[in-house]
């Protein structure tokens, strides 16, 4: 089976995942009235990951959230310059500046079924080279107007399928697509 990689992420109905300075305040109120037992799937998402895959900015803004949310998941950080891992996650995260394919075909020769895609660029680079398989979006009903979007430009249009679709009480809408391979 070849290795999977999938994008979890929320986003505001306007498609931005962040605000231009990386704030996540709009997000934080969101969740602010979710139920404390509702995790929209991602529980049992994390679990099915083998290595998360992330940018640095994404990784820099995980690390501001106090404790590490990823436990002892491997964790690479992409980025073209260089990158300070604390000594307390840095038997689980490494930094790569690979090219999308080479990182995928080196976690996959080394037993990575399923990859967790994660920050808008490193997203959007990944989706350039074909290499999501599945993408769950979880729209969060705020309008931000400006911010950090989630997809850039693209080439050429990339063709989903739709999976599935749920609409939480909380006003959350989350849908699940499988992105449709190149020819």
């Amino acid at each position: 089976m070849p290795t999977k990689s999938s994008v979890f992420i929320a986003t505001s109905l306007d498609g931005y995942i962040a605000r231009a300075d990386g704030n996540l305040d709009w997000l934080d109120r969101a969740n602010a009235n979710v139920p404390p037992d509702e995790d929209f799937g991602y529980n049992d998402f994390i679990a099915s990951v083998d290595v998360l895959v992330m940018g640095r900015n994404t990784f820099e803004k995980a690390l501001s959230f106090g404790d590490w949310p990823y436990g002892s998941k491997p964790v690479v950080v992409l980025s073209r310059g260089s990158v300070s891992i604390p000594k307390a996650i840095a038997d689980t995260v490494s930094a790569s500046s690979e090219p999308p394919r080479a990182l995928v075909e080196r976690l996959a020769a080394s037993g990575a079924k399923h990859l967790y895609i994660d920050g808008g660029l490193v997203i959007q680079s990944f989706l350039r080279e074909g290499l999501i398989d599945e993408i769950t979006l979880t729209l969060i009903p705020v309008l931000l107007g400006s911010g950090k979007p989630l997809f850039g430009n693209l080439d050429q249009d990339i063709e989903l399928t739709h999976v599935a679709t749920k609409a939480y009480e909380v006003g959350f809408v989350q849908s699940k697509y499988c992105v449709a391979k190149r020819a």
